[in-house]
């Protein structure tokens, strides 16, 4: 399924959708989205790093699998499943896997550079 074909979907199975391999242990599969709003999975093995990074973007993740160290602007937690991060506008954050896990990412507005 192409990217485009998401943008009018409101009923989206999982597996519809392939993972895109970013390397490093880490891939993702960008969800339903529009303009204001995108759902994305990104999944880690143990040990992978999600690079200190910051955009524009507002970002909710939720931890639906695993365990992750979290890094916001100064700041360090380890967040397990359940928990959540939220990263304000071009706040620098990132997280290291501790133990292979899944985060659900939403993001506001989408991100034009996922697809």
């Amino acid at each position: 399924m192409n990217f485009k074909d998401l943008t009018n979907k409101t009923l989206i199975k999982d597996n519809d959708i392939d993972w895109e391999e970013l390397g490093g242990g880490v891939k993702r599969k960008v969800m339903p989205f529009d303009d204001n709003l995108m759902l994305v999975k990104v999944a880690f093995e143990k040990d992978a790093i999600g690079t200190i990074h910051n955009h524009p973007h507002l970002q909710v993740s939720y931890v639906a699998k695993g365990s992750f160290e979290v890094t916001m602007g100064n700041g360090k937690k380890i967040l397990n499943e359940g928990d959540v991060f939220f990263a304000p506008s071009n706040v620098f954050h990132g997280v290291v896997c501790l133990e292979a896990g899944l985060l659900i990412d939403i993001f506001n507005p989408h991100r034009k550079d996922f697809l």
